[in-house]
């Protein structure tokens, strides 16, 4: 029960990275949100991207993982 609860936290938490690394290359390549810091400042798609990659995986991992 506790590595099925785990596995859906886990997944959660790498979807919410996709999705806030996408915000970020959005508002760095000046599409959407065009206020703030990160407006139009390129090194916000950098990081963002990362962002996304690394929540990619976290999502193929805790869903990839041996179910006890």
């Amino acid at each position: 029960m506790f590595n099925g609860i785990m596995r859906v936290v886990s997944s959660l938490i790498g979807l919410l990275m996709v999705a806030m690394g996408g915000v970020w290359m959005l508002q760095g390549l000046g599409i959407a949100f065009q206020v703030g810091f990160m407006a139009g400042n390129r090194m916000w798609v950098l990081w963002g991207a990362i962002l996304a990659v690394v929540g990619v995986c976290q999502i193929v991992w805790s869903n990839s993982r041996q179910r006890l």
